[in-house]
């Protein structure tokens, strides 16, 4: 049986069961990461020009059993740094599409003047023998976690302090530049490999908050004195899973606690909405956040270890 490659293309015929074998395996390979065909589809469509991102996929007489996300870190100060992200669904290893979908991912971003290869490696023993096979070194971990919205107990709601509310991200519905000048601040914050800075408020506005999978009814933003102090960025696939895709507070207002009043409001308005299971991610080494998970209940179900490549 051969393994083909290829990328994802919205005008061909297979566009809409390219879309859903993309999602099957993202959701088999990390079930913490939300996607639909929806958001797949999405994300092709509004990508920003200059990450050059382009979808993989590995299929064997028709069936998509491996995908790649390959692109160019566009938004950091730092030039030449690219991305590729391999997954092959557990079931369909050892047929060679890992290795095929990276050497054309690579073979990619060396065209669009990549110098460096970042990507994200599941921790497991046969993930991380590929990776080091293929010349990738590791650097940091990142945790996913998960918490049971439909057994599991939430932390009772409290009333905010003087001079906070805590609103439904729908207030800014049609004007998010306040909350893009907070995630734009939180973000530069968060620790990375590859710096990000956000600059383009429309380009934000389509590619995130008006994204298929984001949920502005379940997000929380905590008001003080009127102004977005911290956040809780909520996404939902419609079918009962929901995700933290982003939690953050300004830098003025950090050490008061928001951040855990934003998620747990959002996380009740999400039980109560009918999600059944939660996930978040973690930076291994951002302490203060895996102590508000664990707070919350919610426990590491993966691993993933950031590695890099340089081309040449």
């Amino acid at each position: 049986m051969t393994v083909i490659v290829r990328a994802l293309d919205r005008d061909v015929p297979t566009a809409a069961a390219d879309d859903a074998g993309f999602a099957a395996v993202r959701r088999a390979c990390v079930p913490a990461m939300l996607a639909t065909p929806a958001s797949v589809a999405f994300d092709r469509a509004h990508a920003h020009p200059d990450c050059r991102y382009r979808q993989l996929i590995a299929e064997v007489d028709g069936e998509i059993i491996g995908t790649a996300q390959v692109g160019i870190a566009y938004d950091s100060p730092d030039p030449g740094q690219g991305f590729a992200n391999i997954y092959v669904h557990p079931e369909r290893l050892g047929r060679g599409a890992g290795t095929l979908l990276l050497r054309t991912a690579e073979e990619y971003l060396a065209d669009a003047g990549a110098q460096t290869v970042y990507s994200w490696v599941l921790d497991a023993p046969g993930n991380l023998a590929f990776a080091a096979r293929h010349g990738y070194t590791a650097r940091r971990s990142a945790h996913f976690l998960r918490l049971d919205l439909a057994r599991g107990t939430l932390p009772p709601r409290r009333e905010p302090p003087a001079g906070v509310e805590l609103v439904s991200g729908s207030v800014f519905a049609d004007d998010a530049r306040p909350l893009f000048a907070l995630d734009a601040e939180t973000v530069a914050d968060e620790p990375s490999d590859v710096a990000a800075e956000f600059t383009d408020y429309e380009h934000w506005v389509a590619e995130t908050w008006r994204h298929p999978l984001v949920s502005q009814e379940l997000t929380t933003v905590a008001l003080v004195d009127g102004r977005p102090a911290a956040f809780s960025l909520a996404r939902a696939d419609g079918a009962g899973r929901y995700g933290s895709n982003m939690t953050g507070t300004a830098r003025a207002h950090r050490g008061r606690g928001l951040a855990k009043l934003a998620k747990n409001d959002s996380l009740h308005r999400a039980r109560a909405a009918g999600c059944t299971e939660a996930f978040t991610g973690n930076d291994a080494g951002n302490g203060p956040m895996l102590a508000i998970n664990e707070w919350f209940g919610y426990e590491i179900c993966a691993t993933e270890v950031r590695h890099v490549r340089t081309l040449g």
